[in-house]
């Protein structure tokens, strides 16, 4: 993994920015914890089960000369997430941001062909987990001084992917309305909450490896996205850059 360095976007008269990101052991989730601390952020990796994966993406976090901690959770765990921030603060101090990534596909093919416990694991991670992490954010924030909350959607809220996996896409557009009425109802508590909603991207989150070569011609852009560039929309939304900025689904989908 390569680092960067970019300005720091610290609290105004505040420490630097401590951040939990769930999901954070592959894919979108480190890229999204590389980029963050390049601009400044200490880091909590949240990760379900690949403990190497997450220990390697919190030493590239270290070797970019910020703190991070790895923490086991399963976000549809109460008690889980609940270690996952007691962790956090803990190791690295008050938290100030949460990026809501974990997430899993389910099953892939036409609705009417879905498995019922497929979808309902799906739909437990993709909007519960999302819940119950904002919620454990949103407690924590309110007492402690603010913060901000950035959700991974997915361009598929608004397409459907029919086909493929409606029940994925149903669970997606529940985080962008999470979004928009979470951000109304906590704005007066110094805590915003927006989302950034990727196309596909080259990930390992793919069933198809290829899929993403293979839609390509599909996005007006003529290519996938990379996960470093979602993870660019996710710290601006963190940023003091974003200070006005609430409630928002920032679309980064080649212009699907």
């Amino acid at each position: 993994m390569t680092t960067r360095t970019r300005s720091d976007h610290r609290r105004p008269g505040g420490p630097m920015p401590v951040t939990v990101v769930t999901g954070g052991s592959r894919g979108i989730g480190a890229a999204i914890c590389v980029r963050l601390a390049a601009d400044g952020h200490d880091v909590a990796v949240g990760y379900r089960s690949d403990a190497q994966a997450a220990e390697a993406v919190a030493a590239a976090v270290r070797e970019a000369g910020r703190r991070a901690v790895a923490v086991p959770v399963d976000t549809t765990d109460e008690a889980g997430v609940d270690r996952l921030f007691e962790t956090a603060a803990d190791t690295l101090g008050t938290v100030t941001g949460l990026v809501n990534n974990a997430g899993v596909g389910g099953p892939t093919g036409r609705l009417a062909d879905a498995d019922a416990e497929g979808i309902r694991r799906s739909l437990d991670v993709n909007v519960t987990g999302y819940l119950l992490c904002a919620r454990r954010a949103v407690r924590d924030m309110t007492r402690t001084g603010g913060g901000a909350v950035v959700n991974i959607s997915s361009a598929a809220a608004t397409l459907g992917s029919p086909g493929e996996y409606v029940h994925y896409a149903a669970g997606k557009a529940a985080v962008d309305a999470m979004t928009v009425g979470l951000a109304k109802e906590v704005a007066a508590d110094g805590i915003r909450v927006n989302c950034v909603a990727p196309g596909t991207v080259w990930t390992e989150f793919h069933e198809d490896p290829q899929r993403p070569a293979k839609v390509a011609a599909g996005i007006p852009m003529g290519r996938a996205g990379q996960p470093e560039e979602i993870a660019g929309a996710v710290s601006w939304l963190l940023s003091a850059d974003a200070s006005f900025t609430t409630g928002a689904v920032l679309r980064v989908a080649g212009g699907m």
